[in-house]
């Protein structure tokens, strides 16, 4: 969602760092770049004008003129200005109700409500008994595709009677998150436009009912500048806490991000990242300024390694590290633990300083696709091959190539790479430290990925 934006304001930076001074004629060109990065991004004039000013004003000060490094000076600057954009006070979900306490999302038609409510019930259901209840009777199928959602996670879903009107299925759920004891319930509306008054009527007399310590609006990312129109309208009829913005992980140009928490004045709560349904993240307001600047987001990528890697299978990797024995199921299971935590080119976009490769990586595809077809060698294998890869000779690789869709030179690309980290392990395992290991990455940091990195990338 970034990416244009951030190319944008790199270009720009680019001619104030390499600067040992900095004129006021540097900043002002250095401005009308940034001016015009933003609203290229689709963010409202009135956002981009006061932010500039913010800017500006710090960046003409003493303090910037004076300093060593002028031009990082600008760069925090405009870090801490879009900080405070995006929303610097805390997006803390509201849970300071009486059990059970309810949640309600708002948004227009197809911008994702029911997956988004399907993926915050996945999210907190580790710490929360969690009912979902679809008030959407006008959408076909819409109470059913919740129902579908909530038996993927293993959420309890509301069951439907037919000809039941929302103001009916809200009293019906409140009274059935109390009988059941049950800590959160999410009321999905349906879909509208702004602009349909019976439905915005609706749901504000499903507001009063329900009485939400969370209502959510939840925007396509895509929809540019409409979505300072949207969060005013929904705010001024129903009242809002907070924003969940959907399709972060596609081509818009940003705008919606930046500019509807300044004309809603309600903080961004969540993040949906993708279509799949742990796709989704809680929003972090220094972070996400981290990511537009380029300067990558190591926080969120450890997050997200916590929350998708399996603790018991990392433990009993160490073992075998520490013992240096290492096969082809340990290899594959590598894989897939990388797999859930997301694409190459998004963890390399929260990597502090590659961040700028990302959408090279991505457009190539080349590491995600090189995992599944080795995915696919390694599951062409006997058991035995995969214990004891020294057995496949000529023969054996003609029949993996073969049952795998591949060729033999793929075959043997994979057990080059098992090679490699085979002897990294029993190094590792025979000296004890992480000396070895760093000397093993030196001069080539991503040497240790199973099948390395495509050599057309600089680093």
């Amino acid at each position: 969602m970034f990416e244009s934006l951030t190319d944008k304001l790199s270009k720009a930076f680019s001619k104030i760092t390499s600067r040992g001074v900095l004129s006021e004629k540097d900043i002002d060109d250095a401005m009308r770049e940034i001016r015009i990065a933003l609203l290229e991004a689709d963010v409202s004039l009135p956002v981009v004008k006061s932010f500039i000013a913010q800017v500006k004003e710090q960046a003409l000060g003493e303090k910037v003129v004076k300093s060593v490094q002028p031009g990082q000076m600008v760069i925090k600057i405009v870090h801490d200005e879009l900080v405070k954009l995006l929303g610097a006070e805390t997006t803390e979900l509201n849970f300071n109700a009486p059990a059970p306490v309810c949640w309600m999302l708002v948004g227009l038609q197809g911008s994702g409500k029911t997956t988004t409510a399907a993926k915050i019930a996945k999210k907190l259901k580790k710490n929360k008994r969690i009912l979902l209840a679809s008030l959407d009777v006008y959408r076909p199928a819409a109470q059913e595709q919740l129902q579908q959602l909530g038996s993927q996670i293993a959420v309890d879903v509301l069951p439907i009677i037919k000809s039941e009107k929302p103001l009916e299925i809200t009293k019906r759920a409140l009274k059935e998150a109390k009988t059941g004891v049950y800590d959160l319930l999410i009321l999905d509306t349906a879909g509208r436009l702004q602009i349909n008054e019976t439905l915005m009527n609706e749901v504000v007399e499903v507001k009063k009912i329900a009485e939400p310590t969370e209502t959510l609006l939840v925007a396509d990312a895509l929809i540019g500048q409409e979505a300072c129109n949207v969060a005013k309208e929904f705010n001024d009829k129903v009242g809002v806490t907070g924003l969940v913005l959907t399709r972060i992980d596609g081509s818009s140009r940003a705008g919606a991000a930046l500019s509807m928490k300044m004309v809603a004045d309600v903080p961004i709560k969540f993040l949906g990242t993708g279509e799949k349904i742990d796709d989704i993240e809680e929003f972090h307001a220094d972070r996400i300024a981290g990511r537009i600047l380029g300067q990558g987001d190591v926080v969120s990528l450890v997050e997200k390694a916590i929350e998708n890697v399996d603790r018991q299978e990392a433990e009993a990797m160490a073992g075998k590290m520490l013992k240096g024995s290492y096969d082809l199921n340990d290899m594959l299971n590598q894989m897939r633990q990388m797999q859930k935590i997301g694409s190459m080119g998004s963890i390399i976009g929260m990597i502090p300083g590659l961040s700028k490769f990302k959408s090279q990586i991505e457009e190539s595809g080349v590491c995600d696709n090189l995992m599944k077809k080795q995915e696919a060698i390694i599951l062409s294998m006997t058991k035995v091959e995969r214990l004891h890869p020294s057995i496949i000779k000529a023969s054996r690789k003609r029949r993996i190539a073969l049952g795998s869709g591949t060729e033999v030179h793929d075959v043997n690309v994979l057990l080059k790479s098992y090679e490699q980290m085979s002897t990294m392990m029993k190094k590792m395992g025979k000296f004890g430290g992480l000396s070895s290991m760093a000397k093993m990455f030196k001069g080539n940091p991503f040497g240790g990925f199973p099948g390395g990195m495509n050599k057309k990338f600089p680093f």
